[in-house]
């Protein structure tokens, strides 16, 4: 019989490498899945994690991808450290890009490159609008923000759906379901030419610092994780667990917001049915892969990203398909549960009574 036995101190050191550890296990599972599906496991290897940073343009990809992921994270890292589970950020994620491409679609000619600002408040807004329904169906009716903030998912694509199939539609745009390409006075300022890589990596790098001073150096920061850890205390101690939970869904929500405006209005320049990427999914992996820690959660967006860039070219050169990408970003996320339970407790093999 298997039994499950706390640790009496579990290790310091294990804690904080736990997840280089789950990575390592992930990529012995990687070589084995290469194996068995008749490819090369050095070249596969070769596809996630040299590739995307093997020239100055795979870096500024990797550093595309790796934007949104982080920003999102970091919003989730507020709720997961107020003991609030958003599992919702792709909606709240759709729901900004929609907000944002609004506001690009009403860019002319004569419109400045002021829109940006705009543009991107509207993201946030929307975001924390999507989040704020949440906030609001658990602190007035107690609902589960787990089953609401998914299903709002759901419902954020089918309004992203109605407007590309409907309102929004480009009727110049062959019968496709997408808007019109935004002007390119909304485009989001790139950091340099030749890439892809805008001001948005310098807004989730801010994002970093401002979110590892609200944690570790403020008052609120520090109410808003006594509530997640111990409420009884945080009660004790006078701190509002209705406060902790709006800021918590309302940060993560505009954050995850922020990161479908840069989305639409840089990279993608117009809103189609494939915006969602499951961005605020992989999010969440960022968020415990990087401790959520601030920074932790910069070298996890890195990580994860490589993923995506190494599941789009493993499809295109070893023919494997596109969903690799998930079956890695599973993968990490089930070695890292495996590699923190063994941690916090040991296995025992005790006879049956």
């Amino acid at each position: 019989m298997l039994k499950l036995e706390p640790r009496p101190q579990p290790s310091k050191f294990w804690a904080y490498g736990s997840p280089i550890l789950a990575l390592l296990v992930t990529v012995l599972i990687g070589v084995i899945l290469f194996a068995a599906l008749g490819k090369d496991p050095v070249k596969g290897l070769m596809v996630f994690f040299w590739e995307p940073i093997k020239t100055p343009y795979a870096l500024g990809e990797l550093m595309v991808k790796a934007t949104p992921l982080l920003i999102i994270a970091l919003g989730l890292a507020v709720c997961f450290r107020s003991n609030v589970w958003n599992i919702g950020a792709e909606g709240q994620y759709l729901i900004g890009a929609v907000f944002a491409s609004g506001v690009a679609l009403l860019a002319d000619k004569s419109t400045g490159g002021w829109i940006v600002i705009p543009i991107l408040l509207a993201g946030v807004l929307g975001g924390m609008v999507w989040g704020g329904i949440t906030a609001l169906l658990r602190d007035k009716f107690n609902a589960s923000e787990i089953l609401v903030s998914l299903m709002l998912v759901y419902v954020a694509t089918m309004v992203l759906s109605y407007l590309v199939y409907g309102p929004w539609k480009d009727p110049l745009g062959y019968n496709f379901p997408q808007t019109k390409n935004f002007d390119a006075v909304t485009q989001i300022p790139r950091l340099w030419k030749g890439s892809r890589v805008s001001i948005g990596l310098l807004i989730a790098l801010a994002g970093v610092a401002v979110l590892w001073v609200f944690l570790f150096r403020t008052r609120a920061g520090f109410a808003q994780q006594v509530g997640g850890l111990a409420p009884a205390a945080a009660r004790y101690a006078g701190f509002s667990s209705r406060k902790a939970l709006w800021i918590a869904l309302l940060t993560s929500g505009g954050a995850a917001g922020l990161a479908g405006a840069l989305e639409v209005a840089g990279p993608i320049g117009q809103l189609t049915p494939y915006v969602p990427a499951g961005y605020g999914f992989a999010a969440i992996i960022v968020a415990f892969v990087g401790r959520l820690h601030p920074v932790g959660m910069v070298f996890s967006a890195v990580l994860m990203s490589m993923f995506y860039i190494g599941g789009e070219l493993a499809q295109s050169r070893l023919g494997l398909p596109k969903s690799l990408t998930g079956v890695f970003q599973g993968l990490l996320l089930f070695t890292l549960l495996a590699c923190d339970t063994l941690i916090a407790y040991r296995i025992r093999f005790r006879k049956a009574a």
